[in-house]
């Protein structure tokens, strides 16, 4: 399931392809799967955040955006965009790659049709196969709370299969033999660990504040297979 910020900006391209004639409400909902209400209040939200947004009562009735809201083509060949939409593919498995889709469906969406469809095709032609990474629901908080500079309370379980809980403050995420890691501040070990994304079972935010450990202080991955954060 979408998260509500994709939702939102993939129902206004909805809208903006609709053109004059519009979309229903049920139309809408059908295409998101949502109920009729999540829809109206979609685009109430869109509304009050200035996106020109029409509706209309009746028969023949809907929504739309207005003329003003169209955006003219963008000056990317087909090959660019697929070389964009195979690089999201293969970070599949990245910190924000939910945000790398969306900002690729953004370009996709005023391509001009001819070359949107090329590249489309073309896609059917790379094949990428990704390693394993955190669940998105502890993707999530990891990287909120790398942006908001607060500690994490994470679940990991270690290459030998040890179980640990410990409250950690969230330095970088690195990607380094072929794993993504969060590289952070340990607060249970006093000191800079390297946990693997794949490994992390949990993640809750707190309120806390990271004391600001210096990216300088990381040093180089550990030598071992599998980092541990022992």
């Amino acid at each position: 399931m979408v998260n509500r910020v994709e939702r939102l900006h993939a129902l206004t391209e909805s809208l903006r392809r609709a053109g004059p004639r519009g979309r229903t409400a049920a139309q809408l909902a059908d295409e998101f799967e949502v109920t009729t209400r999540t829809i109206k209040r979609d685009l109430a939200a869109l509304s009050a955040a200035g996106v020109p947004v029409w509706g209309r009562t009746g028969p023949g009735g809907g929504y739309g955006l207005a003329e003003r809201a169209s955006l003219p083509p963008v000056n990317f060949t087909a090959g660019q965009a697929l070389a964009l939409t195979a690089a999201v593919a293969a970070s599949a498995q990245a910190p924000f790659a939910d945000s790398a889709r969306a900002a690729t469906r953004k370009v996709l969406d005023v391509l001009d049709p001819a070359d949107r469809g090329r590249a489309s095709a073309l896609s059917q032609r790379i094949w990428v196969d990704v390693g394993p990474s955190a669940p998105r629901r502890v993707l999530s908080v990891l990287e909120q709370a790398l942006l908001d500079q607060v500690t994490v309370n994470i679940g990991y379980t270690d290459a030998g299969g040890r179980r640990t809980r410990r409250e950690v403050e969230p330095m970088i995420f690195a990607f380094t033999r072929g794993r993504w890691l969060l590289v952070a501040w340990c607060r249970l070990r006093d000191g800079v660990r390297w946990f693997d994304l794949s490994r992390i079972g949990r993640a809750t935010a707190t309120r806390r504040r990271c004391a600001g450990h210096p990216v300088s202080a990381i040093g180089t991955p550990p030598e071992q297979a599998h980092p541990v954060g022992v």
